[in-house]
């Protein structure tokens, strides 16, 4: 069974300051223990700075513990007059290391489709940035069993651009989209199943892939359920939205994380 190390993976959405960046680096110094998760800082664009200097200032006194900085979207260009937009070798030179890709909130406000995603899937590992590529189905698709077709198809696009191979660097995140925000989470048997459906479905083209990517649960995680979530065999990790932005609830997830 492979060893795939946990990761918690902070999604500030257009929230958060300056401040919060010192405020987690401050407690992550004092509570991180050791790497055995990987927790991931995810600011608006505009602070991205902040949390960069934030890490080379503790550099030191997290002590080996694994704080990386991620993006919440690129562009799928590389340059170009796309006014307001980033690219991915922008936000690699910002010292990010992964990006997320395809959140359901940018494919219901702003009409990113699955072709895009994969675009901008091919855009984030060209720049040497990981893809966490978001996926999941809406309430009305769930309560019609369409779970497992729909995110069958969001996964298939991106592979038919992209290859199975491409997965060896990108991390998934399934967010069922009536849990986002909602303060109702999908239970651990759920999330599981989901999980284990995406594991088994990469599987059956590259066996190394599907034992081997992390699987990330997003949907109103909370220390009070993220025990139970991160418990199960193929949850490996969070994306964490609201919680992210308490620098004393998301610190107890990523201990959470850390004991899973």
């Amino acid at each position: 069974m492979a060893l795939r190390r946990p990761m918690v993976a902070g999604n500030w959405k257009m929230n958060g300051s300056a401040q919060l960046a010192q405020e987690l680096f401050k407690k992550f110094s004092t509570k991180l223990q050791d790497d055995s998760a990987e927790v991931v800082l995810c600011p608006p664009t505009i602070y991205l700075e902040s949390v960069r200097q934030q890490l080379d200032i503790n550099k030191e006194a997290l002590n080996g513990c694994l704080v990386r900085m991620g993006a919440q979207n690129l562009s799928q260009h590389d340059f170009g007059a796309y006014t307001g937009e980033v690219s991915g070798k922008m936000l690699k030179d910002s010292g990010c290391r992964y990006v997320i890709i395809g959140h359901s909130e940018r494919r219901r406000m702003y009409g990113e489709t699955s072709d895009i995603v994969a675009e901008k899937f091919a855009a984030a590992q060209k720049h040497g940035l990981t893809p966490i590529l978001c996926v999941g189905e809406s309430g009305p698709a769930r309560e019609a069993r369409r779970t497992f077709e729909v995110i069958a198809e969001e996964l298939d696009i991106v592979i038919a651009k992209n290859g199975t191979m491409a997965f060896d660097n990108a991390i998934i995140a399934y967010e069922p989209l009536w849990a986002v925000g909602t303060g109702k989470s999908a239970t651990p048997e759920q999330a599981q199943e989901v999980h284990a459906f995406i594991r088994k479905r990469l599987s059956e083209v590259s066996p190394f892939i599907g034992e081997n990517i992390r699987i990330l649960y997003g949907g109103s995680v909370t220390p009070s359920n993220a025990a139970d979530l991160f418990a199960q065999p193929d949850v490996d990790g969070g994306l964490i939205g609201g919680v992210s932005l308490n620098s004393t609830e998301f610190l107890s997830l990523c201990s959470i994380a850390m004991s899973a």
